[in-house]
């Protein structure tokens, strides 16, 4: 485990955050998995809205969410061989989506007043902004363990070069 290093309050890094070498490398394959998880979620959701709307309705949100969905798949492949490349795929995938998921809250809250013209469509359309919310906060995790790691492993190169 890397030393204990102070910082102000002295607190160490590594017992603040909970950050060492092995954690960060089960937090790298739990990501693998999240990007694999998410994807086939958001194209479980394709699957539901084709049998669950109308044909107009159904095809418009199973464009984009076999889009998105086979997005984070393929983004999932590329992280079992280049982890980075996909986490940031992924983590861009992620926040387009969150952000034109954040569009169609007005829709759900006119489903909710009973304004319920394309069936359930606003209610999958949110399921698909949580789930991209999930995601982006798992890939800023990550990102923000991975900076403190290597902040680590810089304080001890040099605390070696020191002695």
């Amino acid at each position: 485990m890397a030393q204990a290093r102070p910082v102000a309050g002295g607190v160490s890094i590594v017992r603040r955050f909970g950050i060492d070498r092995a954690s960060a490398g089960e937090m790298l394959c739990g990501m693998r998995f999240l990007l694999f998880l998410c994807g086939i979620s958001v194209l479980a959701l394709a699957g539901a809205a084709f049998k669950a709307l109308n044909q107009n309705d159904a095809m418009g949100f199973m464009n984009g969410a076999l889009a998105l969905g086979g997005g984070l798949i393929i983004c999932g492949f590329f992280a079992t061989r280049w982890f980075w490349h996909g986490l940031f795929g992924g983590g861009i995938l992620a926040l387009l989506a969150f952000g034109r998921g954040l569009f169609n809250l007005p829709g759900l809250i006119k489903y909710f007043q009973g304004e319920q013209e394309h069936g359930p469509l606003p209610i999958l359309e949110v399921a698909v902004t949580v789930i991209c919310l999930f995601l982006l906060v798992g890939v800023i995790k990550t990102l923000h363990a991975e900076r403190l790691r290597r902040m680590l492993e810089e304080g001890e190169e040099t605390e070696e070069g020191k002695d």
